[in-house]
């Protein structure tokens, strides 16, 4: 993996919480939630089913609105609605458990298209830069396939040269590997991890402990809605401090 740029600078925070506390009905999903994500740094966050780390993906976005707390993105606190959100968005890359690419689409067009009509980038210059996202990524020769007739993760990474086709200043991965077969999960930490050792500032749900200690800069482990700790990778997986910590690893090492 090719050394990440460093920057002589301290990382300003591209992604700040302040005090995040989200419910659904009576559950308490995010319980005061306060974390920085630093620009070029990248976050995974892993924990148990239901702890909460998919819901504090989805906010950084505001797929998920928050009841109380503060969420800025760049400095900028997060729009609730209207042209500010979608500039947001446009800002914002996001990549699902399930690929959300449009069926009728050619690979090419679904990464194409939203730089056509948000960006108002002209077609040849979209089709241009979408041919080298998927060259990126490793599927030139898809492009002119529909999803369809590609694999989970040719999909998946058809899903990523999207997201990075809006130039994005941070991007999110909920989950992005669980609903692949196990052969494809390697193709697509790949990506993943490629693009850490880039410098995009990148946060990562997932069970993947392998690709968290291999691209993450921090670790930050989540349950029953709080962050319990953070650390670096090494002493996460080596030295956990919590006894939820490190009955998790147990549980997940064990597999």
């Amino acid at each position: 993996m090719s050394e990440k740029p460093q920057n002589d600078a301290v990382a300003r925070a591209m992604v700040r919480l302040r005090a995040v506390d989200k419910h659904y009905g009576e559950l308490h999903v995010l319980r005061d939630i306060s974390l920085d994500i630093a620009e070029r740094e990248v976050v995974v966050v892993v924990g148990p089913s239901g702890s909460g780390k998919s819901t504090l993906c989805r906010t950084i976005n505001r797929l998920e609105t928050i009841d109380s707390g503060e969420i800025l993105l760049d400095g900028e606190p997060l729009p609730v609605e209207g042209a500010a959100l979608a500039r947001l968005r446009s800002e914002v890359g996001m990549v699902f458990q399930s690929f959300n690419l449009f069926a009728h689409l050619s690979i090419l067009e679904n990464v194409t298209l939203a730089p056509i009509n948000v960006l108002k980038m002209s077609k040849a210059d979209a089709r241009r830069e979408g041919l080298e996202l998927l060259a990126r990524v490793g599927i030139a020769d898809k492009a002119d396939r529909f999803p369809a007739q590609l694999s989970g993760g040719q999909q998946q990474r058809a899903a990523i040269a999207r997201a990075l086709a809006m130039h994005p200043k941070v991007m999110l991965f909920d989950e992005p590997t669980s609903a692949l077969d196990p052969e494809m999960v390697g193709e697509v930490l790949e990506v993943m991890t490629s693009l850490a050792a880039e410098g995009m500032t990148m946060v990562v749900v997932t069970h993947e402990m392998g690709f968290a200690r291999r691209a993450a800069d921090r670790v930050v482990f989540m349950d029953a809605g709080q962050i319990v700790e953070e650390s670096t990778p090494s002493d996460f997986f080596d030295n956990p401090r919590s006894e939820r910590a490190k009955a998790f690893l147990a549980s997940i090492l064990a597999h």
